[in-house]
């Protein structure tokens, strides 16, 4: 019997990154018939697997957050339990005014606890600056406020510009002064709303961290590459009946009397819904006419690019390179690079498979400063090993390179940004059957965007009728 009361309903995902295909593992898990669509010939979006110089390397994202659950059990959940792997080393370093200087502990995004434990990386005055967080009047967050004109006005610039900035900056590529504090940084915000003293809501937040006796790590890979996620995803979507289709971009989506309708570049597919799982400018252009108002509001999402400059040298030549897992770069020193990761020392898959090989990568361009994206890949690879030179000494050339653009690879969280992702689901709500999830609303980290997409996938699931025969006037 396959009447429109019985049958499964049919969805659509578009786009094949880590969420679509989450929500697509999600769907087929409650029942639904599930059809993905991507434009590229490529699955995953920024999780990529690569090779340099015959050995496996990420060429996107490299680790996932452990403490969150949602990254690790969908790994599991496709078969990779057995390759989850902790980094082996998570000594980092942060090389400012002129040193690589150890990260210091028992911060908070940069923020300590206790003023004494950043006396490498401050100046004297800076740390005196921090002392006066305890005698300042409080200050009014409101309902958001950039990260870094809040830190600043507690404990000084210093923090901002020698912690905050390239800790963040290792998240969004953008701005610590212009992103949000709700968003990026929700521990703080909270703080700060409770905590006349901002030194005494980080001790807060940690006591409350260190009550729960969290165990294990706080991040994870996974042996052969976070970039193998999105094929294994795949894989179990199509074990279970899903179709995906690659190199099939969706040119045009339409509210019908029995659903939707998708129109790609070669057909039209029928649909009793839809999930968006693709960047803030796609979703827009496929929203202009169903919901206006909705695609105004994700025409304003900015994204940064960058550059990732992966490098193999012989392990020999290395050998004196002291065992870090990498060093982040403040943007306020002035170099080219904003970060480093020495991939062979953090991942012991890396090292083992890379026989006599030493891996290491660069990262390169912000929010703001991406003008190097139109360097030549041998420009790139000169000043990532010039900024290395003086940082680490190394002189060594690579036996390989491998140059990544991320180009819009990493969408920017504003002050207000929570409040546009809630004015957006609003009115995405108004269309019967349809949703949105990825990097651009809660968050960009992986098990984050796994997280949008089972809100996404569990929301179509609990309106299974899909509002057939219903039309919609969202966004008039």
């Amino acid at each position: 019997m396959d009447n429109a009361a019985t049958r499964a309903p049919h969805i659509v995902v578009v786009g094949g990154g880590i969420s679509g295909l989450a929500a697509a593992h999600r769907l087929l898990g409650a029942g639904a018939r599930v059809t993905v669509l991507e434009g590229s010939a490529v699955l995953g979006g920024k999780l990529l697997a690569g090779r340099i110089a015959g050995a496996p390397v990420d060429l996107g994202a490299e680790s996932m957050l452990a403490r969150r659950p949602e990254g690790v059990d969908l790994a599991r959940a496709v078969g990779l339990g057995d390759r989850l792997q902790a980094p082996a080393t998570a000594a980092a370093s942060i090389w400012t005014r002129g040193a690589l200087r150890p990260m210091p502990k028992g911060h908070v995004m940069g923020v300590p606890a206790q003023p004494g434990t950043l006396h490498d990386i401050l100046s004297a005055e800076g740390l005196a600056r921090v002392e006066q967080d305890r005698e300042l009047a409080p200050t009014e967050v409101g309902e958001d406020i950039g990260v870094g004109e809040f830190v600043a006005k507690r404990v000084g610039r210093e923090v901002v510009d020698r912690l905050v900035e390239p800790l963040l900056g290792g998240v969004y590529a953008g701005d610590a002064y212009k992103i949000s504090l709700r968003a990026a940084v929700p521990q703080l915000f909270e703080a700060a709303r409770t905590h006349d003293s901002l030194l005494d809501g980080v001790q807060d937040i940690q006591a409350k961290a260190a009550a729960k006796q969290q165990t294990g790590p706080v991040f994870a890979g996974l042996d052969g590459g976070l970039g193998t996620l999105p094929g294994a995803v795949a894989d179990a979507v199509r074990a279970q009946g899903g179709e995906i289709r690659t190199e099939t971009p969706v040119l045009g989506l339409t509210r019908t009397a029995d659903g939707w309708q998708i129109r790609t570049d070669t057909e039209l597919v029928e649909a009793d819904g839809v999930i968006l799982s693709t960047p803030a400018w796609s979703a827009s252009a496929l929203l202009a006419a169903e919901s206006p108002v909705a695609a105004a509001e994700l025409s304003e999402v900015e994204y940064a690019s960058m550059v990732l400059v992966t490098l193999a040298f012989r392990r020999a030549d290395l050998a004196g390179l002291e065992e870090r897992s990498g060093f982040l770069v403040p943007p306020v020193d002035g170099r080219t690079i904003k970060a480093s990761t020495f991939s062979s020392y953090k991942w012991q898959w890396v090292k083992e498979r890379g026989s006599d090989l030493f891996v290491l990568r660069t990262s390169i361009g912000r929010y703001g400063e991406e003008q190097h994206l139109d360097w030549d890949d041998p420009d790139l690879v000169d000043v990532s090993l010039g900024d290395l030179g003086e940082a680490v000494g190394l002189s060594a050339r690579p036996v390989a390179t491998e140059v990544t653009r991320w180009i819009g690879g990493l969408p920017q969280y504003p002050v207000g940004h929570l409040a546009k992702v809630a004015r957006i689901r609003a009115e995405v709500a108004k269309l019967p059957g349809l949703r949105v999830c990825g990097a651009a609303y809660d968050g960009v980290g992986i098990p984050a965007c796994i997280a949008s997409a089972r809100r996404a996938a569990d929301e179509i699931i609990a309106t299974s009728t899909l509002a057939q025969n219903t039309q919609s006037d969202a966004g008039q």
